[in-house]
């Protein structure tokens, strides 16, 4: 069927007037030059579909626009994209499925424009109107199905709502994987060719998503979303793999589609139980969709739009964990609608060893052991204190009070040697008993009561390997929220020195978040995975241990986690001071190389962690 709608000449289209694509900047428009400014569909004889259209260089300060007229796909660029599709060994078709209702007139168009002007001429559009009521949407549904056979409509003859009608789009579909896109978004015109391009490269992908971005009624581009490779923790906590996504028709099918009950979050249980069925899921750095954004659309993020949406994400959330046989309760994150906390069942309240190495500062340790004593409600645990060499009579006294007060939760063991971070930390896990391990530092005070029953209820899950938590200095800026590799040449902390209320990038300080570390000043994990990976690596005798721990664990396949609901006080460096010599420094830097030569790989991409985000600070800004 595609192969003779192909090989037919095809009309020469128009010029697309409405897709002048706009963005502003203190209080000035700027044009990126005519985007869709000339769209022609070729004869089979050329490279079909080919896109004559280039940004213009932007002469403004703002992040996004500069990155747009850097990576914005030109005239030059689309032209050599549709060469070179012809000698793609894989050209599978692209169902591109778009429930219809009452779309206002001019998004309804330019989102079948925005189709029909892909690179990648294997695709069909499957539209199901679901029994609108204004007239024109039929006739121009009709209109654009005669003019080109990819375009297939089918009207509904009773209004089902939107996961009733994307079934039925999906029942016409005949493509191998399938496109969601919404009646009033764009595909921007290299999309489909993108997703070609990487099932040349990945056969095997089951399902693939993209970086999106918004548009406004007056084709503004603004709020781009720079996203992560899958993960899947992170993916409980908010829908954003989102826009755009592509699914393997097979497993649609065996699932069922879409959901009636869901509407508003409809792609959300989609996709949570498409991936349960495949772990083949593969992300595109690229922005390939525009998000429209009115005064009706959940891309608004306001209470009074759609709140539905919301209790249905919760819904299915909740269902998909207890799919999986992991019980828990899910709640909204307050003030930050669609975004969502899972709090699991603890299974068995097992033993918790806290081990904390420790050298005098008696007053410091006594503020940390007083706030874990006092505030944990957690009911089995016991608290392992390193004595590294120290020599001062408030310490001892301290330590023989302790023993005193806390005869079964508390131990103090001496280990007199150089500072040796791992080394006093694997000597700790000989002399614990417990199933858990919690890591942390003396120069931290406990902030929220049920902190170990939070981190317990991820580290009893086998996926997950280190848990962190949210630490704060004392003047309640961010400390720790999660390490980014790659940041200031080998890792930074996500979000340093941000105020502790602020949501953060896409509201990653505030929901639960998949990382590849977290810091050692406070983590947790199961005893049978730190064994597993051969605890910590005293040849990093200072920096970098904790990196190296998780990333060991990242290898053997297990999943690190942040929790922003469990919150410390991290006086960080009152202990051992700042790298602030040249010996020190030197000793960084020695360290460095080590985990360099490891994990170069993992510094160079970061899965959890776009590269179109800065590498130069903690703060997600756009990289320019």
């Amino acid at each position: 069927m595609f192969k003779s709608a192909l090989s037919r000449p095809r009309h020469i289209l128009s010029r697309l007037k409405h897709l002048s694509i706009i963005w502003k900047t203190k209080g000035t428009r700027h044009t990126l030059s005519k985007v869709f400014k000339k769209l022609y569909l070729k004869l089979d004889t050329t490279p079909p579909a080919v896109i004559e259209a280039a940004p213009a260089m932007a002469t403004n300060d703002d992040p996004y626009a500069r990155w747009l007229n850097k990576h914005y796909p030109r005239k030059a660029d689309l032209r050599k994209m549709a060469e070179t599709l012809e000698i793609f060994p894989y050209k599978p078709v692209i169902s591109v499925i778009m429930p219809v209702f009452n779309t206002p007139e001019r998004f309804l168009k330019e989102a079948i424009e925005s189709v029909i002007h892909q690179v990648y001429p294997y695709w069909e559009l499957c539209i199901a109107d679901d029994a609108s009521t204004e007239l024109y949407v039929k006739s121009i549904l009709k209109e654009y199905a005669e003019k080109d056979s990819r375009i297939k409509v089918l009207f509904r003859s009773k209004n089902g709502h939107i996961a009733r009608a994307s079934n039925s789009a999906l029942e016409i579909a005949t493509g191998e994987f399938v496109a969601l896109l919404d009646h009033d978004d764009l595909l921007t015109p290299d999309a489909l060719y993108e997703v070609a391009l990487l099932l040349n490269r990945h056969p095997e992908a089951d399902m693939i998503y993209s970086d999106e971005d918004k548009i406004d009624e007056g084709n503004c581009l603004k709020d781009p979303f720079f996203k992560p490779d899958w993960c899947p923790d992170s993916f409980l906590s908010r829908m954003y793999t989102c826009h755009l996504g592509i699914y393997r028709r097979s497993i649609l099918n065996e699932i069922g589609g879409f959901r009636a009950g869901y509407e508003g979050s409809q792609d959300y249980d989609l996709v949570l139980r498409f991936t349960e069925k495949t772990e083949k899921i593969f992300h595109i750095s690229k922005i390939l969709y525009h998000w429209r954004v009115h005064p009706e659309s959940t891309a608004t993020g306001t209470a009074s739009v759609k709140s539905y949406a919301y209790e249905a994400a919760e819904k299915a959330i909740t269902e998909a964990i207890h799919r999986r046989g992991e019980k828990g309760k899910v709640t909204g994150v307050t003030e930050y609608l669609g975004h969502y906390t899972v709090r699991y069942k603890i299974s068995d309240y097992k033993l918790v060893s806290i081990i904390i190495p420790t050298k005098d500062l008696a007053g410091m340790l006594n503020q940390c052991l007083e706030s874990i004593f006092k505030k944990s409600v957690y009911p089995n645990y016991e608290v392992i204190v390193i004595d590294n060499g120290s020599t001062e009579a408030a310490t001892a006294k301290l330590f023989a009070d302790w023993s005193a007060k806390e005869p079964s939760r508390f131990k103090c063991y001496p280990l007199d040697i150089p500072f040796n971070y791992p080394k006093l930390n694997n000597y700790a896990v000989t002399q614990a008993k417990g199933d858990y391990l919690l890591f942390l530092n003396n120069d931290t005070e406990i902030v929220t009561p049920d902190w170990i029953d939070a981190m317990v209820e991820q580290a009893q899950r086998p996926s997950i390997g280190a848990v962190g938590a949210l630490l704060l200095y004392d003047n309640d800026t961010i400390q720790h929220a999660g390490v980014v590799m790659g940041i200031g040449d080998v890792a930074g902390h996500s979000h340093r020195h941000f105020p502790s209320t602020t949501p953060g990038y896409v509201c990653q300080v505030k929901t639960i978040s998949n990382y590849s570390a977290v810091t050692g000043a406070c983590l947790m994990c199961r005893r049978d995975v730190f064994d597993s990976i051969g605890g910590f690596t005293e040849e990093l005798a200072v920096a970098y241990n904790d990196v190296d721990l998780c990333l060991k664990m990242v290898a053997k396949g297990y999943r690190n986690i942040y929790l922003p609901h469990v919150v410390l006080y991290h006086y960080e460096s009152k202990t051992r001071g700042y790298e602030d010599t040249p010996e020190k420094e030197l000793r960084r830097l020695r360290e460095a190389a080590i985990l360099k030569s490891r994990w170069q790989y993992m510094i160079d991409h970061d899965p959890c962690y776009s590269p179109h985000l800065t590498r130069g600070r903690e703060d997600y800004s756009i990289n320019i």
